[in-house]
């Protein structure tokens, strides 16, 4: 109820710039060129936390970026979700490197509770907004909301590089049969914002273990079908075992190559400054 009647007054009601306050307008000319105007570029948290995916940001977390980041996120301002949706997909664009064929698009959950707090699910809305930007531009694209935290977590505001780190250690899963939803398309972690990169690396440490699970199903499947098949196989037993192995082992590097990919809207300053091109 919340979320519809947050559309509504949005809609019918005078509103000020998220980024600056600026009155009757939801995002002013200017903090739209602050949240678009640069070209997306890779970022990395110091220190950069291992396994966390090459990640590209829209915009430097300042000023009104920040201010619009969070009038969506806390004050539930709604109708930002689809400026940032715009920027969110152009820093997708950017780490695709490409437009021909599908994008997935998972976005980083947020705690139940916090959801339940404000009314709707950030990270999410964007998301969907995302996606919706992407095949504007002749992009096929589609949202896998397939992660969720499997245990609760600590509010990670106030929380260091290493606290971050231990308080999300282990906490993502993908949900009972998501690993079915990322197959077909280059896959992109997606969140509002990077700061020590905690988020975005447990996301990625679940999406490829549940990955690597299905690999090794897949492989106990097609041995077993191929053994029960034998006078359609040319070879020994032992040749075909190692046949199996060999293309799934292809298929694992694919599927780690694919995942090593993350989008945000906006990260520190100081962390575009450290880009190698």
């Amino acid at each position: 109820m919340r979320g519809w009647w947050q559309d509504l007054t949005d809609l019918v009601l005078p509103t000020e710039c998220a980024g600056c306050g600026r009155s009757r307008t939801v995002l002013c000319p200017k903090c739209r060129a602050a949240l678009s105007g640069a070209a997306p570029r890779r970022v990395r948290p110091v220190p950069e936390p291992p396994g966390l995916p090459v990640v590209l940001a829209a915009a430097p977390y300042a000023d009104e970026v920040r201010a619009t980041l969070l009038a969506h996120k806390e004050r539930g301002a709604l109708a930002l979700a689809r400026p940032l949706g715009a920027a969110l997909a152009r820093a997708v664009r950017a780490g695709c490197g490409r437009r021909d064929g599908s994008v997935l698009l998972v976005p980083v959950p947020s705690a139940r509770r916090a959801v339940r707090a404000r009314g709707h699910d950030p990270v999410r809305r964007i998301a969907l907004a995302a996606a919706g930007e992407l095949r504007r531009g002749g992009q096929r694209a589609r949202v896998a909301a397939v992660l969720r935290q499997r245990r609760a977590v600590a509010d990670q505001s106030g929380l260091g590089f290493r606290q971050r780190q231990g308080n999300l250690a282990g906490a993502l899963e993908v949900t009972a049969g998501g690993v079915r939803l990322l197959a077909g398309g280059r896959l992109v972690l997606v969140d509002d914002l990077l700061t020590t990169g905690a988020s975005l690396t447990e996301a990625a440490r679940a999406v490829r273990e549940a990955s690597a699970e299905e690999i090794r199903r897949r492989i106990v499947y097609e041995r077993a079908t191929r053994e029960g098949r034998e006078e359609r196989i040319g070879g020994s037993r032992e040749e075909r075992r190692n046949a199996t192995y060999e293309g799934a082992g292809m298929a694992d590097t694919d599927g780690a190559g694919r995942l090593i990919r993350a989008a945000v809207i906006a990260a520190p300053p100081d962390s575009f400054e450290i880009i190698r091109y």
